[in-house]
């Protein structure tokens, strides 16, 4: 078990800081859609869908894997609470088009690559 929360804790903090970075280069004030959050949570779901269709197709992947990658990784990478609240933002902000936009447009990337990461991890 302190294996698996260490593993957690160090992709965490990995995941963590590349979306801090990634927030860093992409997201502006000026921007009605806040791209660094919106790229984080797909290539997020990518990583998922990569890692559970390798996971899925290979014994190599093994529980740490799992928690360093998934549950850490992208668990401190992808970020639902950003979303949400850029989303209140902007209704707030009376920008309806920008927030039905940047819901639907997460929503349907994040699901294709999710669809994507196991069709590749699949196929390869």
């Amino acid at each position: 078990m302190l294996k698996y929360a260490i593993l957690v804790f160090i992709g965490g903090g990995a995941g963590s800081v590349a979306r801090f970075i990634l927030g860093l280069k992409l997201n502006s004030i000026e921007q009605s859609i806040p791209y660094g959050t919106l790229l984080a949570n797909v290539l997020g779901s990518l990583i998922i869908g990569l890692l559970f269709g390798f996971m899925d197709k290979s014994s190599y992947f093994n529980n740490s894997y799992y928690y360093l990658l998934a549950v850490g990784f992208c668990g401190g990478f992808t970020t639902f609470s950003s979303f949400a609240y850029e989303k209140m933002v902007l209704l707030r902000s009376g920008d309806f088009i920008s927030f039905f936009t940047y819901m639907f447009v997460t929503l349907f990337l994040g699901l294709a690559a999710v669809s994507i990461g196991l069709y590749i991890a699949k196929t390869i």
